[in-house]
């Protein structure tokens, strides 16, 4: 093999510059989307303006302008990305996956064999977690290729290393933020930039640079917002969406610098936050009117359980806070109900459970809008081959759309029993009445097990079925452009706070108590939720203290679970999870989606209360000791 160097480029600020190399000399004979706005290396660009910006900076108090980076970073699952695949013609391709999406892992292998999608079966037995890391394709073509050249089944798992070196990470990321404020600390204009380093495929860069103008522009009344996320082409491997998409790093940049000015006005932290914060009715960034506000409550409650009264007990200990919102995404999620002549109910969805406890959380929803006990319900998933259409198990959808459609599938049977239960009876509808698992009127009774039986022995069976998508979102489209989720569902809203001490000499970090109050809207199951919120408290301290996939000319150096440092339950502190109720006017229940956001504050957090603890401000992630002791030329 003769192989021919050409040049490369690694990072967003070379790939930019118009004479640099071409990651992709055929970018603009790709298929893309009306709103991809694309030219040379940039893959997108996204942008948000409200008002004048520059006429605000020049009438404001003071100005400031920082510049932040985050590294890339593995989603963090356990399970490798794995399946096993059968070709038996092409007409019948199957793979068995840990995905966490069953029709677009479907849709993507009928386009790759060029066969329609109802060729390929997709079944997920289970998944040992995903955080959006099994979001897209990965071993499923693989063990198709190969099943299809054998003849027989073949399963492919990635290795450690491959892990590392090939899984669709968070994308590293470059923040510049000029801010203007009046004397009193009110936000009067902020001018902000996020570059993705989306690796040598968009893959989700697009859509994450496109979610970090809003979240730059916080839950917070700025009347003067120039926002540009970028996605950028390196010569390096593609990155994906991992929890939160965009979340951690652009809150880590923007809740630094209010920090950083809170510090310089000799204002209280926690106070320059109350007085720019949203309030119901308010518009935000995209001129969504935003309501059931709950960012005030959050922070109050979060700091008076960290005890923020006394920021610093002693030399070297601090506190830090900070907050942000999220979406709950929209999507379509599909179910179908029956009731079985054991007087049970099967729920078939679309959604695989990924470790949130969702589909027990829609069980609970199911048994108490049907009457029933939670054994009497059964649910079955993880088959497109018999599931439902369902968007998938991303984004904080799941309890809320799945949920929605299964309420309204359990209206929609109970009416179908009913009526049933009339006809047997021979009474009237409206004489009907249920208790427990069966009806009575005029002394008769008849079982829901009994009534599916003889539904069955008519030829029939007593199913219903029902779609829930969210509702559309009013925003202003003259405020935005290209942009992929300018309003947002059933916003949630979060505060965290952290207290750490640092080691004067060596500049180790010890997470000593975190705190975290989050709006999910009603709590279905608070079990579940504390579980996620800590599990991604935890998760976030990874991102915020720790892990970094360190690249050297493009190549990814410490590939293995020693040398990329994740934390364990030895290094994790005890998470106080507050919930906190408003309640949401579309979620089941009140409810709104809750597995992303515990993730999205903590980096924000720890800066701060290291910066508290020892007036060091850490702009870039990991916050190692290296950094805090100045050994490390990237702080």
């Amino acid at each position: 093999v003769e192989y021919e160097l050409l040049p490369a480029v690694f990072d967003t600020a070379r790939a930019l510059e118009p004479d640099a190399p071409l990651v992709r000399p055929d970018w603009n004979r790709f298929k893309a989307g009306a709103n991809l706005k694309r030219d040379r290396n940039l893959s997108s660009r996204t942008a948000i303006r409200v008002g004048d910006v520059e006429s605000a900076f020049d009438r404001a108090y003071r100005v400031y302008e920082d510049t932040f980076t985050t590294p890339r970073v593995h989603a963090g699952y356990t399970e490798p990305r794995v399946a096993v695949g059968l070709w038996t013609g092409s007409d019948d391709l199957t793979v068995w996956t840990s995905t966490q999406l069953l029709f677009d892992t479907q849709n993507a292998l009928a386009e790759v064999f060029g066969v329609r999608p109802t060729a390929v079966r997709v079944i997920v037995p289970g998944i040992g977690g995903g955080f959006g890391g099994k979001l897209r394709l990965g071993m499923e073509p693989y063990a198709l290729t190969l099943s299809k050249a054998s003849g027989r089944p073949v399963r492919v798992a990635a290795t450690s290393e491959e892990e590392m070196t090939t899984a669709l990470c968070r994308q590293p990321t470059t923040i510049r933020l000029k801010t203007g404020v009046d004397a009193d600390g009110r936000l009067l204009a902020v001018r902000g930039e996020l570059i993705v380093n989306t690796g040598a495929c968009s893959g989700s860069g697009p859509l994450v640079a496109s979610t970090s103008t809003t979240l730059l522009a916080g839950p917070y009344r700025t009347p003067n917002l120039h926002l540009e996320g970028l996605a950028v082409y390196t010569h390096t491997a593609p990155t994906g969406s991992v929890r939160a998409p965009a979340g951690p790093m652009a809150n880590f940049a923007l809740e630094s610098q209010l920090d950083i000015i809170a510090a310089d006005l000799g204002i209280n932290p926690l106070e320059i936050r109350l007085r720019n914060v949203r309030r119901d009715g308010d518009r935000s960034a995209t001129g969504q009117i935003v309501q059931g506000v709950s960012i005030e409550e959050c922070l109050r409650r979060a700091a008076a359980a960290i005890g923020w009264e006394e920021r610093q007990r002693a030399p070297f200990c601090g506190k830090g806070i900070a907050c942000g919102w999220w979406m709950t995404s929209r999507g379509s999620s599909s179910v179908y109900l029956k009731v079985t002549p054991d007087s049970r109910f099967t729920l078939t969805v679309g959604v695989v459970e990924i470790g949130t406890a969702a589909l027990t959380g829609i069980a609970q929803l199911l048994a108490e809008a049907l009457g029933v006990d939670l054994v009497d319900i059964q649910i079955a998933s993880g088959d497109s081959l018999t599931a439902p259409f369902d968007f998938g198990s991303q984004g904080s959808r799941t309890m809320f759309a799945v949920g929605n459609a299964a309420i309204t599938a359990a209206g929609a049977i109970m009416l179908k029993l009913r009526h049933a239960a009339a006809a047997t009876l021979d009474a009237r509808v409206e004489e009907v009445v249920q208790r427990g698992k069966a009806f009575h009127a005029g002394g008769r009774t008849v079982g829901f097990g009994e009534l599916a039986g003889l539904a069955q022995s008519q030829g029939g069976a007593l199913m219903a079925e029902a779609t829930f998508n969210a509702p559309q979102v009013a925003y202003d489209a003259h405020r935005v452009e290209n942009h992929f989720s300018p309003a947002w569902p059933s916003p949630s809203f979060h505060a965290h706070a952290a207290e750490v001490s640092v080691d004067e000499l060596t500049g180790e970090i010890t997470v000593s108590r975190y705190v975290v109050a989050q709006d999910v809207g009603y709590a279905i199951n608070p079990t579940y939720l504390e579980g996620q919120i800590e599990g991604g408290a935890i998760q976030g301290l990874g991102q915020a203290m720790s892990e970094e996939l360190v690249l050297q000319e493009g190549r990814i150096v410490n590939s293995n679970l020693t040398d990329y440092k994740m934390p364990t339950a030895m290094d994790a502190p005890t998470v106080e999870v507050i919930l906190v109720t408003r309640p949401s006017e579309h979620g089941p229940l009140g409810a709104k989606g809750a597995g992303e956001p515990p993730v999205i504050e903590v980096p924000a957090a720890i800066a701060n209360a290291v910066a508290c603890a020892t007036g060091r401000r850490i702009r870039s992630l990991p916050i190692t000791a290296e950094k805090i002791v100045g050994r490390s030329p990237s702080a």
